[in-house]
């Protein structure tokens, strides 16, 4: 997916397909970031979200202090986008999303605290694309994706069980289709990393685009983040985005202390059973 060697000798690559919304599925591009709670430069990090053009941001480590609802609406705003939950309910963990997507419903999560360590949740959505296209029968159908944003803990054994957590919250959405992002704190031979992609795949395992190592932006030499989907959902292509047209090398290395990870996913519509089962619940 290598493009040419623009002047100044940086790699530019060829980007993901865009946003779109059909009558089979949708097209819906995910970014992960470690925002290192806007401690940085908050112009740089702007740009680089403005330019991967994401439907939904799961962020991580998100302002949770001292009005930190008002720095969740600067970024959600400097970005074209909208807060949609998480933050400092989540205790880090945040998702915003576009216009594109109709928040149906959101949870923030806080998982069990361990003395002495830092308390960890997740920030959960299930989100709308599209119109409600019909089933040839007529009966109802809609492109629904679930989103969990996370944040894994330093601790071995901690992260560990958070991992099944994870899959556990990702199951309890109640939706086919579904995806957890966020930082890991852990490269994939990890035990925590390896009990998540046994259940579901991981993007950059399963098709690969741009660059692979997230930690840190000044010399980065682990993969520390990911994005993981469940079964149906295509994934198009998951990678750190250096190269990609607008999103600037410096501008990377001054927006945080962690490289964001884009994806393309195609996402189904799913069966109109399914749909009657989830509104029932």
């Amino acid at each position: 997916m290598i493009e040419e060697t623009p002047p100044g000798g940086s790699v530019a690559l060829a980007d993901l397909p865009a946003s779109t919304t059909g009558p089979d599925a949708a097209v819906v591009r995910v970014l992960s970031y470690n925002i290192r709670s806007l401690r940085d430069d908050r112009e740089a990090l702007a740009r680089v979200i403005r330019a991967c053009a994401p439907d939904v941001v799961c962020v991580q480590e998100a302002p949770r202090f001292f009005r930190w609802r008002k720095a969740a609406a600067w970024l959600a705003r400097e970005t074209g986008l909208v807060y949609a939950t998480g933050g400092a309910t989540a205790a880090g963990p945040m998702i915003l999303t576009s216009l594109r997507a109709h928040v149906e419903r959101s949870e923030d999560i806080l998982l069990p605290r361990v003395p002495g360590l830092h308390r960890r949740g997740f920030a959960t959505a299930v989100l709308r694309f599209g119109g409600g296209h019909r089933d040839p029968d007529g009966t109802g159908g809609a492109i629904r994706l679930g989103v969990v944003s996370c944040h894994l803990s330093l601790a071995a054994a901690e992260r560990y069980d958070q991992a099944g957590m994870l899959l556990d919250r990702v199951a309890a959405l109640g939706v086919p289709y579904a995806v957890a992002a966020g930082d890991i704190n852990e490269q994939p031979d990890g035990r925590a990393f390896r009990r998540i992609a046994g259940t579901l795949r991981d993007g950059w395992a399963t098709e690969p685009w741009g660059s692979e190592a997230t930690f840190d932006p000044g010399d980065p030499r682990r993969r520390i983040d990911a994005l993981f989907a469940t079964d149906g959902i295509e994934i198009i292509g998951c990678g750190v985005p250096s190269g990609l047209p607008g999103v600037d090398d410096a501008d990377l290395r001054a927006a945080t202390d962690h490289l964001p990870v884009l994806a393309a996913l195609r996402v189904p519509r799913a069966p109109a059973s399914s749909v009657s089962s989830a509104s029932s619940a």
